[in-house]
């Protein structure tokens, strides 16, 4: 398993939350706030978008 640094929760009205976070080789991981032993990977760039989209209220359905 990669060393991950993970930042702060964000989570969005009600119990949605998530953390994202990267290791030392640049790459981006995203997980449920709480379970980050379960999380999807992607390059940094692709996971930012996401973030960015869902705190925009693009895809908050996916939450």
């Amino acid at each position: 398993m990669p060393e991950i640094t993970w930042e702060d929760p964000y989570c969005a009205e009600g119990s949605a939350c998530f953390r994202l976070g990267t290791d030392e080789a640049g790459n981006g991981y995203i997980a449920v706030a709480g379970d980050e032993d379960h999380y999807l990977t992607d390059t940094r760039e692709a996971l930012r978008t996401l973030i960015r989209d869902i705190k925009a209220g693009k895809a908050d359905h996916l939450l």
